[in-house]
């Protein structure tokens, strides 16, 4: 069995699409599964996925993003075609927690160790953003740089060469509580409506997109410092702004507004927007409290979670 991270975009989503930097942690305790077995000879591939509704032989819909993906993975690695995929995810899908680089990532982990083959986790990366642009269009490719290296990072698209990805300093436990609208939106909607809003109007994204980056600098510098009273300011402004690019909803703005009346130091929607989750920064103390005021509220779900502090 193999298995990936969820993860949260802590700062910087959507103006990362237009090569601002933003920040991404991995939840190392909700993830994606992926099991390997063998299956009748000349059958070829099969996925089953519970949690998503399905059960396909990838012949059958060699179209599908993961049918794809599974039939990339087997040939350009020589490994064992007949095969039933079992796939199984405690992450919410179209929630901007990364469940669909997590799902791909696992699965392309477990195909290569059934192989007994291994890979680097740039090159793991590398094949999972192929499988990502076939579910999101243009995608920034931090979902799956920090799925595949399991750690968090600074992400940083450049013109004509790889993004620049860097591990970054957390210097004091966060502890961050997630609500999730329960509204499903994929991803390519909400990143498509801001690509065309900033090629009729790219002074206004430009300059949106240079304030988001400016943000996420200081919040780097709030991370490694321990400083969560500030880095909970720069969370709120992020969110605002992330309102001024035309990304949140009501049901997110109901959230983040009931994570701060009852104590959050900040919060913000994460991940495309329209829909799926928020974050809130609090204490561990106090997670309790606002996980109750996100239900009252009307979240589907809630999480309390604690990335750790790095070197």
């Amino acid at each position: 069995m193999a298995t990936a991270p969820a993860k949260l975009i802590l700062c910087g989503e959507h103006a990362v699409v237009y090569g601002r930097p933003a920040i991404a942690l991995p939840l190392a305790d909700i993830r994606a599964t992926a099991t390997v077995a063998p299956s009748p000879a000349g059958r070829g591939p099969m996925i089953h996925a519970p949690d998503l509704g399905g059960r396909w032989h990838v012949a059958e819909q060699p179209t599908d993003p993961l049918s794809r993906l599974v039939i990339t993975v087997i040939e350009r690695f020589g490994l064992p075609a007949d095969v039933e995929i079992t796939i199984r995810s405690a992450i919410p899908i179209a929630s901007g927690m990364g469940s669909g680089a997590a799902i791909a990532t696992a699965i392309v982990r477990e195909l290569l160790a059934y192989g007994g083959q291994t890979l680097p986790p740039a090159e793991i990366s590398a094949i999972v953003y192929e499988s990502e642009r076939a579910y999101h269009g243009t995608p920034s490719g931090i979902d799956n740089t920090v799925v595949a290296f399991e750690q968090p990072i600074w992400f940083q698209r450049r013109p004509d060469q790889p993004p620049l990805i860097e591990p970054i300093v957390i210097g004091t436990p966060l502890t961050l509580v997630i609500g999730d609208t329960g509204v499903r939106s994929p991803t390519r909607l909400p990143v498509g409506a801001v690509r065309e809003r900033w090629q009729a109007d790219p002074a206004r994204y430009e300059a949106l997109f240079d304030q988001v980056a400016k943000l996420v600098v200081a919040a780097r510098t709030a991370l490694a410092e321990g400083d969560a009273v500030t880095l909970g300011r720069l969370l709120n402004t992020n969110h605002e702004l992330l309102r001024d690019i035309g990304v949140s909803s009501a049901e997110l703005d109901y959230l983040t507004t009931a994570a701060r009346s009852a104590g959050a130091l900040g919060a913000k929607l994460a991940g495309a927007g329209w829909g799926g989750v928020m974050l809130a920064l609090t204490t561990s103390d106090q997670a309790p409290v606002i996980a109750a005021a996100l239900q009252a509220a009307g979240a589907t779900t809630t999480l309390v979670t604690t990335i750790a502090a790095t070197g």
